[in-house]
């Protein structure tokens, strides 16, 4: 039996569309400042048309790849060692916490004063971002890992090596899981943010919103924006599939 397709989650988008067409097509708004659909699906081909806009996104994509595998990387081990070890805890989670209360985009002036306005800065930026909800993540899956479990591995003398990936992260892989989905969410939200906040007409996504004020072309601005969007609900949703694959893997065991 064929899976029917749920379309109710498009009637919102469906009647804000149509509100826009009609708002703009009877004169209500300021159409310099709230342009046409139609005009903005014209920008949209003329920029999709473009080799420099799929340079762009795919920039962008590498760009939050690279700093999400330095931040997720540099969590997990981070957060296996304070659920494993109580003295780390007490040594080094207090300064853990009290940084992740600094907002992420109070580091930028920071890191553009370390590093410049380059990919340096940017890579660490998105890597911060993805630091947090991974380190936490990994911390709750650790210790959610029950003494029998830890008694079993003593008794088979599971070496450090042994302990960390046969015991501790293959238990904590759920929690470990949801905070990679966090993760990537919070480095695409740093990679667009990097991108206009350190800024230097390089290349990727922002780029083409910066441009678009830079020149007030509203219809480019408004297509920057859904293309953002777009590739980000596809990094979600690719990330959603890993954490479904990996609590399944995990409810076989």
């Amino acid at each position: 039996m064929r899976k029917k397709i749920d379309l109710r989650g498009w009637a919102l988008p469906a009647a804000v569309l149509a509100v826009w067409w009609v708002a703009t097509t009877e004169g209500w708004v300021n159409t310099k400042l709230i342009v046409p659909p139609g005009n903005v699906l014209l920008v949209a081909a003329k920029t999709l048309a473009e080799p420099v806009f799929w340079q762009g996104v795919l920039f962008s994509v590498v760009r939050d790849a690279s700093g999400f595998v330095l931040g997720a990387l540099t969590g997990i081990a981070l957060g296996g060692l304070l659920g494993a070890s109580r003295r780390a805890e007490h040594v080094i989670g207090p300064s853990f916490h009290a940084l992740r209360q600094i907002s992420l985009f109070a580091w930028l002036p920071l890191l553009s004063t370390w590093f410049g306005y380059g990919e340096g800065a940017k890579l660490v930026f998105i890597a911060l971002s993805t630091l947090y909800p991974v380190t936490l993540g990994t911390f709750e899956g650790v210790r959610s890992i029950t003494r029998q479990h830890v008694e079993v591995g003593r008794i088979y003398r599971f070496t450090r090596t042994q302990f960390a990936f046969r015991l501790l992260l293959p238990g904590a892989a759920p929690q470990i899981a949801t905070g990679l989905t966090l993760g990537l969410v919070s480095a695409w939200v740093a990679t667009i943010g990097s991108e206009f906040l350190l800024a230097n007409w390089g290349n990727g996504l922002g780029n083409i919103i910066i441009k678009g004020r830079a020149a007030f072309n509203v219809e480019l601005i408004i297509v920057g924006m859904l293309a953002i969007g777009i590739v980000g609900g596809m990094l979600n949703h690719l990330a959603a599939r890993i954490e479904a694959r990996t609590l399944h893997w995990q409810a076989r065991h």
